[in-house]
């Protein structure tokens, strides 16, 4: 009951106020930035608002399929996505970047009542609620648009200064040229 009650603070508390709020149980996903931008993202995941999604998360880092991954699309304002297992490893042809997955099942919407607020972490999907696979992204600011219609499931809590230096990209979609990476991804139990 208290870990929600934290969740439910630190992602309705002010941008300042959320980075001081003490990490949770965990598990911690720990994302080494390198590029234009570099250093340490900590994102503390909530399996216990979306645990097929923390699962899925966990295992593809465990397994190092996140590692080498680019920012693919960054929205000034919106958001920083990232994830894309099959084509979006740097130093490869990046035009697919953003239509892909794993090779793991594709998992159902975990809907929640937690918001989209700045540094929460949800997974990216096609139009079908239920094809969430590898891809997530990480918000720069509030869409409340977004709330109910996307899995949250994870908070950056350590290195939002990190998240607020990730290349932009242009125009509408947010296409990065010569994007930033994530460089090693890893879990902390």
């Amino acid at each position: 009951m208290w870990r929600k009650a934290l969740i439910a603070l630190a992602l309705c508390a002010s941008p300042a106020l959320a980075q001081e709020v003490a990490d949770g149980p965990g598990p911690n996903l720990v994302i080494e930035v390198s590029g234009q931008t570099s250093g340490q993202i900590v994102i503390d995941l909530l399996p216990d608002v979306a645990p097929k999604h923390v699962a899925q998360i966990v295992a593809l880092a465990k397994s190092g399929a996140y590692d080498g991954v680019v920012f693919h699309r960054v929205i000034d304002g919106f958001m920083a996505q990232t994830g894309d297992v099959q084509f979006g490893k740097a130093g490869g042809d990046l035009s697919m970047a953003g239509m892909g997955g794993s090779d793991m099942a594709d998992i159902p919407l975990e809907a929640s009542d937690l918001s989209f607020e700045r540094g929460v972490v949800g997974m990216a999907r096609s139009n079908d609620p239920n094809s969430a696979n590898s891809q997530f992204f990480i918000m720069f600011a509030p869409s409340p648009n977004l709330n109910g219609a996307y899995t949250v499931f994870g908070r950056v809590i350590s290195g939002m200064e990190v998240v607020d230096a990730i290349k932009r990209g242009e125009g509408r979609n947010g296409e990065v040229t010569d994007p930033d990476v994530m460089a090693k991804v890893t879990v902390q139990e």
